[in-house]
């Protein structure tokens, strides 16, 4: 049986992903890599069409029932994250009553920038779903949101042809407003797989942990792969890897449940979320 696990399009998934594609796992696991943004992924995994993911930390909150999380594995960073960042011709808090113009390959992010606007800078904005385009984002808007590798493709370009736009890393300023760490991402398995499959689901929590340590030891191997995927520079590529953190502890636990309180409040998800489920937690 071919398990399929899905895969995020960009750099942040390269030290899970590494070790499975150059098979430094045993043993190798038996999976189907199913590649794409985090807005696709989340929906073949709602749809079925995926066993296994990195799945954007809201849409676990939205639909609890479809999924259960891997244990000691997610995307997270604790203050600036390097590739959430907002692009605007004005500061932030000049921005009340814009339009901001959010990535189509983004789920978390955009909850996250919506309640930054409300609880933290105590803004209105429109926001508009667009194509991850910088130039034409901000051609009717006066802010854009960008994730992942076209974030950092972004930033390096504003420094490097000196363009007139203030990046704001929503990371930063979550640290700054609730003191917490951010979960973006987080690896889920269906449920009914799980159930079907609890020995299979145990073994791929286990490969993915060891694939996630075994990337980690190799950074410098995957900061040469991230250089030729991207075309950015190596220091950059090495910095990004700094920033981005895989665990997923009681502490990104707490700082989840907190984002999960504020998305709640602002309206963004149906159902207040008190307890995560966690594979290994007596869920199944």
């Amino acid at each position: 049986m071919k398990i399929r696990l899905g895969r995020v399009d960009y750099l942040n998934c390269l030290p899970v992903y590494y070790a499975l594609e150059k098979k430094l796992v045993v043993p190798e696991p038996p999976v189907k890599i199913i590649s794409g943004v985090p807005t696709k992924l989340n929906q073949l995994f709602l749809e079925g069409k995926i066993d296994l993911t990195p799945l954007s930390s809201i849409e676990y909150a939205r639909h609890q029932d479809k999924g259960i999380i891997l244990p000691d594995i997610s995307i997270s960073a604790d203050g600036s994250v390097g590739s959430i960042l907002l692009f605007s011709r004005r500061p932030v808090t000049e921005l009340d009553g814009c339009t901001v113009a959010v990535s189509k390959s983004s789920a978390t992010s955009v909850v996250m920038l919506q309640v930054l606007f409300e609880h933290y800078y105590h803004l209105n904005a429109a926001f508009v779903d667009r194509l991850p385009d910088l130039d034409a984002m901000l051609k009717e808007a006066e802010a854009a949101l960008l994730i992942g590798d076209e974030a950092l493709i972004g930033r390096r370009r504003v420094q490097r042809e000196g363009l007139p736009f203030r990046i704001t890393d929503l990371g930063e300023v979550w640290k700054h407003f609730t003191g917490e760490k951010m979960v973006y991402a987080l690896w889920v398995v269906r449920r009914e797989f799980a159930c079907r499959y609890p020995e299979e689901t145990r073994a791929l929590a286990n490969i993915l942990t060891a694939a996630k340590e075994e990337g980690m030891k190799r950074l410098p191997e995957i900061i040469r792969v991230g250089q030729r995927r991207t075309g950015l520079p190596g220091h950059v590529v090495e910095e990004y890897f700094s920033l981005v953190r895989y665990g997923f502890d009681a502490e990104y636990r707490r700082a989840l449940l907190l984002f999960y309180d504020y998305a709640y409040k602002s309206g963004l998800i149906d159902d207040r979320v008190k307890t995560l489920a966690v594979w290994g937690d007596d869920v199944v």
